[in-house]
């Protein structure tokens, strides 16, 4: 057919089904926005939580056991004539389940997150992430794909507050909490009970502002000192990346092998700085543990804890990153720095991070070929990041924006961002020691 100028292609009408989403409104502005363009967009809601988020048509309710979920959503999918599958966390074990019977039923599934070039950015990739991720791993095609597109634009344009995103999380998990009987069957999937979480918040900052300054001075002493250090940041323990992606079963097994590593072949004049993550909850004594396993080690002195302080700052005079597989890796890689990886990550790419043995890494750590790592920035923004956040209206706007467009155009990881199969692997857990 012979297209004019001003013709309109249609695209065919498709179901989009939602599940869980962010504590955010983003999942139904983008549902707005596909309905806008011709499109059905159904959710199912395990909890209150999702009930408040969505407030929106197209809605049911699941309240049954997880025991029952396949055979529900199965049976929903085929009702309803589903052609694609969104949500957050693809590896919470609700989504596990819906994104099998997908497969299983030709339909595709994409996956909405936190952005890999944080803080003003979100993640849409087609099929899944990390592990799963059909991102590029090879250094050949990243470059391949990345040739022509331009240099990403690294201004922040949206800005959310801790308040906001502290609220939306509030508005999301407390009815959860005092309103449980009216989802009697739901399951939640973190570690920590919410109102735990909340009181381990509110201790943590109680005492930020004096840890923020203790932060600063410890940055400012190693970047005048011009001494030699490494960086470590923790991640959630929570986080999937590290509970369904890395080998760890937990961040303590990581931090014991990262210790015990540089305890045996760092420089003898080197030191290690673990920096905590800006939302963890505190409920674990990073610090105590820590310490102890540094002074059993005779590297007391060496090791030092960070609760506050800007990572780029303490990064940016360091001799390199270790980390499971935090996007703390992508800023070390933008400012030139060896990174090692001891999960898996979408950037472990040969020729990014350093693919010697850890023991090796801190002797010769080896920084990122320039060419590659600008091409892959270039390549992650145009294919699988939008701009946007999850916590403010100017940032939602944004985002909802452009996940619908890319999902009405099909343009999800395009151009030249889907490799099929996922060239990763989930790696093996280690067997958990009892006693």
């Amino acid at each position: 057919m012979q297209l004019t100028a001003g013709t309109t292609i249609q695209r065919p009408r498709r179901t989009f089904l939602f599940l869980q989403g962010p504590s955010s409104p983003i999942f139904a502005k983008i549902a707005t926005r596909l309905e806008a363009s011709g499109h059905a967009c159904l959710r199912i809601n395990l909890n209150v939580g999702d009930q408040i988020f969505w407030r929106r048509g197209g809605a049911r309710n699941y309240r049954g056991s997880i025991a029952s979920w396949t055979t529900y959503v199965e049976a929903f999918i085929r009702r309803h004539s589903v052609s694609d599958l969104v949500l957050l966390g693809e590896e919470r074990p609700y989504h596990q389940m819906a994104i099998a019977a997908a497969r299983k039923h030709g339909i595709e599934v994409f996956v909405v997150e936190m952005g890999y070039l944080r803080p003003d950015w979100l993640t849409l990739e087609r099929g899944g992430m990390s592990s799963n991720s059909h991102f590029p791993a090879d250094a050949k095609q990243i470059l391949v794909g990345a040739a022509g597109l331009p240099e990403p634009d690294w201004r922040r344009r949206h800005t959310q507050t801790f308040l906001a995103e502290a609220a939306y999380d509030l508005l999301y998990n407390l009815p959860n909490v005092f309103l449980w009987f009216l989802f009697p069957g739901y399951r939640r999937h973190a570690i920590f009970h919410p109102l735990a979480e909340y009181a381990g918040w509110v201790r943590r900052l109680a005492a930020s502002k004096r840890q923020r300054k203790a932060a600063d001075r410890l940055i400012g002493s190693l970047s005048s000192a011009n001494a030699s250090y490494f960086v470590y940041p923790l991640q959630l323990e929570t986080d999937f990346q590290l509970r369904a992606h890395s080998p760890f079963n937990s961040q303590k097994e990581a931090i014991a092998d990262i210790l015990a590593s540089f305890a045996r072949h760092a420089p003898a004049g080197s030191k290690l700085v673990i920096k905590v993550h800006p939302l963890d909850n505190g409920l674990i004594s990073w610090p105590r543990i820590i310490d102890g396993q540094a002074a059993a080690l005779g590297i007391g002195e060496r090791v030092f804890y960070l609760d506050g302080g800007n990572l780029d700052l303490l990064t940016d005079k360091s001799a390199g990153m270790v980390t499971v597989n935090s996007t703390a890796g992508l800023h070390a890689l933008k400012q030139g720095k060896p990174v090692k990886v001891l999960g898996r990550a979408v950037f472990d790419v040969a020729g990014l991070t350093d693919q010697q043995p850890l023991d090796a890494f801190w002797a010769a750590p080896q920084p990122p070929d320039p060419d590659l790592s600008a091409a892959m920035f270039r390549l992650m923004a145009a294919s699988i990041q939008v701009r946007g956040n999850f916590y403010s209206r100017a940032g939602t706007d944004a985002g909802a924006e452009a996940i619908a467009e890319r999902l009405h155009r099909n343009t999800v990881n395009e151009p030249g961002a889907f490799i099929d199969p996922p060239p990763r692997r989930k790696p093996e857990k280690r067997a958990i020691v009892s006693g």
